[in-house]
């Protein structure tokens, strides 16, 4: 599984390749320079999913589980993600140490995810904006955005990198 930005060095040129999920491509980048510049001794995540073609238009029969089969359109369904276990997988360092859960939301187009943290190094809010903004115009440009604008999820249509840190929707939870 290859996560550009983030292990896209460990491809031996393979046939098939995995790209991992959108959310998995979202969270791996955040948690590699969190990890990176601070440590990551834990962490939750949870995705606020757009609607996919797997889900149902009206309530209906679902092999996964009662919730799936529920109409997409019409409610928002706690759901299980594989994400925070294949950051793990891309990043080896952090397997074991993320959870993490999803929400299936009706619209058409772009999700968030929201990711809690212990580090294993203090870090006050303005230094994880400094961090991933470094990033974002350096070793992760391209992959990883950075913004301080009044942004909502249609403002990410079109949007070319997998991931934006919106610096104005964290908050820190201790320093």
């Amino acid at each position: 599984m290859i996560v550009m930005g983030v292990n896209q060095d460990t491809y031996a040129g393979e046939d098939v390749v995995s790209n991992a999920s959108c959310t998995t491509n979202c969270l791996a980048p955040v948690a590699k320079v969190l990890n990176d510049k601070f440590g990551i001794e834990s962490g939750l995540m949870t995705t606020v999913h757009a609607t996919t073609a797997t889900q149902k238009t009206v309530d209906g029969p679902s092999a996964k589980d009662w919730r799936g089969g529920r109409g997409a359109s019409q409610n928002i369904i706690p759901s299980s993600t594989g994400a925070a276990k294949a950051v793990g997988v891309v990043l080896p360092e952090l397997n074991g140490l993320l959870t993490g859960m999803a929400f299936r939301v009706p619209t058409a187009n772009v999700s968030v995810v929201d990711l809690t943290v212990n580090l294993k190094t203090a870090a006050s809010y303005e230094a994880i904006c400094a961090a991933m903004k470094e990033a974002s115009e350096g070793e992760l440009k391209g992959v990883l955005g950075y913004t301080e604008d009044q942004v909502v999820s249609q403002d990410f249509i079109g949007e070319v990198q997998t991931s934006v840190f919106d610096a104005k929707a964290g908050v820190a939870l201790t320093d």
